[in-house]
């Protein structure tokens, strides 16, 4: 198969933590046309799992301190249990989809980030350089979906719970060594919003000194500032369209598309 365009999507909890949204994900999903990489997180699945073991969830700045038990928990919750249920309705709905962690076939290694000015335990960050796009690309041309979830390796022995859309930015550039490839962000907004408040006050266009001005104005703030990071730094290492809008949105050109200028 003569790949010409991959699409790289990334869904978050919104769609994960709702099974009726879940279901038409994977719809709108599968009648992509061509080859395609999905990339998703845990939600709030390891967070209730962390709470029924009596393992206290600590967040900052929109990431997850993992530390050994929590990197168990989000290992068999983000690999496992949501990899391998979202892998399975893939093929229900025709798509012939195989589930990755970055240690399965070295799709992606990370590096443990380093315990100064915070120590976020087995956190991992990652250099797109290391994504196997070799491995990408033989399994889109056998039209075989890659599903990968944000649990990383070192190439050490280490599992690292990884940011998912870092995952996805890197994966995405990855992909744009093999062909044009749009990287699309799916959450629960109809993309990057002037007022949180308001739905339809979605700003069309973020470039990098747009996204400077709002930053400093307090318009995007939290975890919208690492997901912009990321699309930003997709743009600049080849990523021909990044697209930030709702999951239902997919195959619609509504939404905030990002790029340098």
């Amino acid at each position: 198969m003569d790949i010409k365009k991959i699409n790289v999507v990334k869904i978050g909890g919104n769609v994960i933590d709702d099974p009726a949204a879940l279901v038409e994900f994977v719809g709108i999903f599968s009648n992509l046309e061509g080859p395609k990489v999905l990339v998703h997180g845990g939600g709030k699945e390891a967070t209730r799992l962390s709470k029924l073991m009596g393992i206290e969830t600590t967040m900052i700045e929109g990431r997850r301190v993992t530390d050994r038990p929590t990197l168990d928990i989000v290992t068999m919750t983000y690999a496992g249990l949501i990899n391998k249920r979202i892998v399975s309705m893939l093929q229900a709905a025709g798509c012939n989809a195989l589930g990755f962690s970055g240690a399965d076939g070295n799709i992606i290694k990370a590096s443990r980030r380093p315990a100064k000015p915070i120590d976020y335990g087995f956190v991992g960050d990652i250099d797109s350089k290391d994504v196997n796009d070799r491995l990408i690309r033989i399994l889109l041309k056998e039209d075989i979906t890659p599903v990968v979830c944000a649990i990383c390796h070192d190439g050490n022995g280490t599992l690292l719970n990884c940011n998912a859309d870092s995952v996805a930015a890197a994966i995405a550039i990855g992909c744009s060594r093999i062909a044009p490839t749009v990287l699309s962000y799916c959450f629960e907004k109809s993309g990057v919003l002037a007022d949180v408040d308001d739905d339809a006050s979605v700003i069309p266009l973020i470039t990098e000194k747009s996204f400077k001005e709002l930053k400093e104005n307090g318009t995007i703030v939290k975890g919208m500032i690492p997901k912009l990071t990321n699309a930003l730094d997709s743009a600049s290492k080849g990523v021909s369209e990044v697209r930030i809008c709702k999951a239902e949105a997919l195959n619609s050109n509504t939404g905030t598309i990002i790029r340098l200028t």
